[in-house]
């Protein structure tokens, strides 16, 4: 039955704030049910923001007097960080509001991105950007005696995610919210994100990142959405006694809470505002008073600190027991927390449940939120009483899967044992889901045991484990690669099983994309000012098709001068940040050769440190006087964290603060070599590093990097790449053309059988890199011993990455960036060419492929 509604109580805000509570058809009565005064009143009300300076003034005063609690006489940058995002929060939760308000009104079918990280960066810029304020922000600010650069660097990152993956993510629901669409983020909030790096006498000291330390005024705490979620415990089967059927019925051994924290994400130009959810553990009972007056002060609080410690850090170290519990733990929490609240969003709508996959989309990325697939079957069969194979079907509609590497190795598994420990009704579920897939693949191909064994979901190893990757495949309807060659491979290498039972339209491929707003427009606004002056306006930042107009200048000198001045004036801000970070003085005039990401050896850091080592080398055999002739000065910079358990990614950084101690501090190489290595690598410092480079590095083992990401943002700033033929490099190098990239290595066909030579023991190490290793050897860099693991895995153990394989073209690459940087106007040209044919690879570009091939989900365009 309709609610009673009372208009003069709903204009005061007594119905307002659960708006979303009410159906589509109870919101249009609510409607019709308040004055025309009011109406006109609340949409007023709900898009005013701030036009001119004065307005934005009283609100940021408003701000630091009222919700602050300070006087402006003793407002430090740091409160007027916060009174500012605050001002402009306000903005945003308004038009969140009409936001949401339409797609229920609508009844639109909705995408839920489901990722465990989510890397954003700083919000206020963002926000400033795409509510088009910051010129505003800028004046008013200014009237009030601060200033906005330094504003903006007291805003810490957000610590929610680690690399690729998680920006991505980030990328993803920007484009969502400027391209209309309706689709909401979920994810975990952590406490202390992944961690805060530092370099203590060249090692990775990890220390926890309390980006939280002073609140977070992007987050609105939704503290009455307390949904419970259980774990361990038993399950018993009943009898229900309307169908005299049995039913399982799962009884959890423990309890947590999972709290709501919503982070509106506004669009460019576009008043649409979605939402990115983030979910933090607590206890159902956060104190026990009895064993605390009993003297058992420990155990007091013992439930609390197990529930915290769910969310209390990104990826905890999963390399004993309690640290996979652990994962496993945040990642059916946030599946089951997000599960529950899209369910419980489709039910107010009164649809039946085939109605599901109609107007609910999920996408999983990565494999880390495959147990929604589980859970989603598990509240359908016990909850709903669903018929089973009529449940899966909704479930496999509803589903899609975004894999991202093709390395058998690197797919997540679980031991059988912890999830039937921590989950005894999901490992039920899913021996039957294996069951209910076997069976039909039997039949498809009967006799073929060999094949079972390959797709089964259930691993027959020792111990037995959960391919969550396989459980992803059956579990969606469509599996998506991120970059051409990465999505070809996945068909004909580890999936290639599942290509034959589903046939190769189940699998497609979404290129990976950046947003134009935050990398270009955010990161190099004096590069976005000059393009939009050519250009005739700034449309290129939604339509980057626009950009290839820019092929019109690439002779018009004082354009290419500008150009130039903007590139050198972003090298010198990374040099004073150097500076900051290391003490290392380096010359902004010279080559800056840069590779910053995750540290792990498929990214083949090693093979960059090997080749600075040689390069070192060489220059040191030079005579003095022919050494400034012969060799282009060059800045070399590495950044990147290291998993905490990941001991040869530590040796890496080791590897390389250890050469740059002796190559920086060496008087007879000055400026002609320099090694830094940037610590805490994140988005705000990617913000200064991608407009700066002249050169990055790309260079993963073909066949390994599923796309990249780092390397659109670097070409898109005007710098141009060494790489391997691998992951989006592929598609890079069509676009901008094959003169305006420098590759290099063996190609993904040709890697299984050189990994088997190397078996064999048919290769030799060339002697380029014995030169390395011989100097490595004598100490040169410190104790050999810190080193020799990484020495051994390229002599001794197989040479998995084949770093020993490219290093000698490696070298050759490097060589010809020398000689073409010689040549400036044509290296600027070559920066404007590749910009200009960047177009492609738009985040927006991405969404718009997702949207009509995956999710069915269209923009809501109408104005909110």
């Amino acid at each position: 039955m309709m609610p009673s509604i009372d208009s003069n109580a709903f204009v005061r805000g007594k119905h307002r704030r659960t708006m979303t509570g009410f159906t589509p058809t109870e919101i249009k009565n609510i409607d019709a049910s308040i004055p025309v005064k009011c109406r006109t009143a609340w949409a007023k009300h709900a898009t005013t923001g701030f036009t001119n300076e004065e307005e934005l003034e009283d609100r940021f005063i408003n701000h630091v007097e009222t919700t602050l609690a300070r006087s402006m006489y003793n407002c430090d940058d740091l409160a007027a960080y916060q009174a500012l995002s605050n001002s402009l929060r306000d903005k945003l939760i308004l038009q969140w509001n009409k936001t949401q308000q339409l797609y229920t009104i609508k009844e639109t079918k909705r995408l839920y991105y489901l990722s465990l990280e989510f890397l954003m960066g700083r919000a206020l810029d963002n926000a400033m950007i795409n509510l088009n304020v910051k010129d505003l922000c800028k004046k008013s600010v200014d009237e009030l005696g601060f200033n906005l650069e330094d504003i903006i660097e007291r805003e810490p990152d957000a610590g929610l995610g680690n690399g690729g993956l998680g920006r991505l993510a980030a990328c993803f629901i920007d484009s969502l919210s400027t391209g209309n669409y309706p689709g909401w983020g979920y994810g975990l909030r952590y406490n202390y994100g992944i961690f805060s790096q530092k370099i203590i006498n060249g090692y990775q000291v990890e220390h926890p990142d309390y980006w939280l330390k002073f609140g977070n005024p992007w987050e609105i705490p939704r503290l009455e959405i307390r949904i419970p979620i259980d774990f361990y415990g038993t399950v018993q089967t009943t009898i229900d006694s309307k169908t005299g059927k049995s039913k399982k019925e799962w009884l959890g051994g423990e309890r947590v809470l999972a709290i709501a924290y919503d982070f509106p994400i506004p669009g460019f130009k576009t008043n649409n505002v979605n939402n990115l959810r983030l979910w933090s553990s607590q206890p159902t009972t956060e104190f026990d008073f009895q064993k605390f007056n009993e003297g058992d002060y420990d155990d007091s609080v013992a439930q609390q600190q197990r529930a915290e410690s769910i969310t209390a850090v990104l990826y905890p170290n999963d390399n004993f027991y309690q640290g996979k519990e652990l994962r496993l733990k945040q990642q059916y929490f946030w599946v089951a927390a997000s599960l529950h609240d899209i369910v419980r969003r489709f039910l107010k709508t009164e649809h039946s449940w085939d109605k599901f996959p109609d107007l609910v989309a999920i996408q999983l990325n990565d494999t880390h939120p495959t147990l929604a697939v589980v859970e989603l079957q598990r509240i359908l069969v016990d909850n709903e009483n669903l018929e089973w194979s009529y449940a899966w079907n909704i479930v496999t509609k509803t589903f899609g899967y975004t894999n991202h590497t093709v390395m058998q190795e690197a797919l997540e598994k679980w031991p059988v044992d912890l999830i039937g420990n921590l989950l005894p009704r999901h490992l039920e579920i899913i021996y039957d889901i294996n069951l209910f897939f076997l069976q039909k693949v039997e039949k498809l191909f009967p006799n073929d045991r060999d094949l079972l064994r390959r797709v089964s979901i259930v691993e027959e190893s020792t111990p037995k484990n959960i391919r969550m990757a396989n459980l992803a495949i059956v579990g969606s309807h469509r599996v998506n690669g991120v970059a051409e060659l990465h999505s070809e491979l996945i068909k004909t290498t580890i999936f290639k099983d599942f290509v034959k039972i589903y046939g190769a339209e189940k699998f497609t491929n979404v290129t990976n994309g950046v947003t134009f707003r935050r990398w270009l427009k955010q990161a190099n606004p004096n590069l976005t000012n000059l393009i939009s002056e050519k250009l005739g306006s700034d449309d290129f930042l939604t339509k980057p098709v626009l950009l290839k107009k820019l092929e019109s200048f690439i002779n018009d000198k004082e354009f290419l001068s500008k150009w130039d001045e903007v590139k050198f004036n972003n090298k010198v801000k990374l040099s004073k940040l150097i500076k900051s970070l290391t003490n290392i003085d380096v010359n902004p005039h010279n080559l800056f050769d840069i590779q910053v990401k995750r540290i792990h050896e498929y990214k083949r850091q090693q093979m960059n440190i090997f080749g600075i080592i040689w390069r070192y080398l060489q220059i040191k055999a030079t005579p003095k006087e022919e050494r400034e002739a012969k060799w282009l000065p060059k800045v070399c910079i590495i950044g990147g964290k290291a998993a905490p358990g990941y001991y040869a990614a530590k040796k890496i950084i080791k590897l390389v603060n250890s050469v740059g101690e002796v190559v920086n501090n060496d008087p007879e190489i000055g400026d002609l070599l320099k090694v830094v290595f940037i610590p805490d690598y994140n988005v705000s410092k990617a913000e200064i590093i991608c407009p700066a480079s002249d050169i990055s590095e790309h260079i993963s083992t073909a066949g390994t990097e599923a796309s990249g990401t780092s390397n659109m943002k670097f070409v898109l700033n005007g710098g141009l790449i060494i790489g391997t033929v691998d992951g989006a490099n592929v598609e890079i190098t069509r676009e901008i053309g094959e003169d305006n990239i420098f590759l290099f290595g063996n190609l993904s066909e040709d890697v299984e059988d050189l990994r088997y030579d190397h078996q064999m023991g048919r290769i030799e190490i060339p002697d380029a890199l014995t030169l390395v290793f011989n100097e490595l050897s004598k100490g040169t860099f410190g104790d050999y011993g810190e080193y020799q693991g990484l020495i051994d895995s390229t002599k001794v153990h197989g040479d998995y990455y084949l770093v020993s394989d490219d290093f000698e073209s490696y070298l050759e690459a490097q060589s010809t960036i020398d000689k073409e940087f010689k040549d400036h106007e044509n290296w600027v040209k070559k920066g404007v060419l590749s910009v200009a044919n960047m177009g492609f690879f738009s985040s927006d570009r991405c969404i718009e492929e997702y949207a009509e091939n995956i999710w069915n989900i269209e923009p809501i365009i109408e104005q909110v």
